[in-house]
């Protein structure tokens, strides 16, 4: 009788924010899948990350640990580092996936709403990288950057969003050669996969789609999926940034 060799990810250590839910819970369980042990940050989803946390566990005893941070708050990061190490004696893999996103018109932008916005899409995710790179140079690591389509082409009414986005794809590139030759650093910029939790309007998410070049939206194991090709399929690529947008990146912008 045939055995299977283990998991591609057995024995790594996962750090993803902001993943309680949504993106980063869909993230979360694919990795896991792979056999990687994983840290759940979380600022407020305290819930959420214990539930998955439980249900990660129930699947494989010790695989995952729920961890909580302001990542507006730059001195508990390298604690959140830390922390990981602390439960799993590593750190392999870090996804910068936790984000805000709101309108900000010209005209009514406060510097409260800049500092949010660009402090948890773009400084965080800068500082976080910088915290784990000891550990991930250690063990010849990934970072992945959740961007977004619209910090190549801008979003209406949201400039300052797109622009911390703009920001996070340049930090991928320039991490990338930062941290070379030890560390892998890419991006994935979803389009249409997940509405925000707002809520959009029907014929809005229509007018989207219909600009999609695959006309239909996309889930979150789309995104799982490409998370998990850097994570084990990618070793000779960096710098990179894989668009999850059903081709929505090919022409027409709101």
């Amino acid at each position: 009788m045939s055995q299977s060799g283990p998991a591609p990810l057995d024995g790594k250590a996962v750090l993803i924010t902001g993943s309680a839910r949504r993106l980063g819970a869909a993230m979360a369980r694919k990795l896991h899948g792979a056999g990687a042990r994983i840290a759940i940050h979380y600022r407020s989803s305290s819930a959420d990350a214990d539930a998955l946390v439980a249900e990660l566990d129930g699947a494989r005893s010790g695989s995952a640990v729920a961890l909580r941070a302001d990542l507006l708050d730059l001195g508990s990061l390298p604690g959140l580092v830390a922390g990981v190490v602390e439960v799993f004696g590593r750190l392999d893999v870090l996804v910068n996936n936790a984000s805000t996103f709101y309108p900000t018109p010209v005209g009514e932008i406060t510097p409260a709403q800049f500092d949010d916005l660009v402090g948890t899409n773009l400084r965080a995710p800068l500082f976080l990288s910088q915290a784990a790179a000891p550990q991930l140079r250690l063990h010849e690591g990934l970072i992945i950057n959740m961007v977004d389509i619209h910090g190549s082409r801008p979003l209406k009414r949201h400039p300052v969003y797109s622009a911390a986005k703009a920001g996070l794809i340049m930090l991928t590139r320039s991490l990338a050669r930062e941290l070379a030759p030890k560390v892998r650093v890419n991006g994935i910029a979803p389009g249409p996969v997940m509405w925000p939790e707002g809520g959009v309007d029907p014929d809005l998410q229509q007018k989207i789609l219909d600009r999609t070049a695959l006309r239909r939206p996309g889930s979150p194991e789309d995104v799982a999926r490409a998370a998990l090709f850097f994570a084990t399929e990618a070793p000779y690529v960096t710098g990179q940034v894989l668009a999850i947008d059903g081709g929505r990146s090919l022409g027409g912008g709101l």
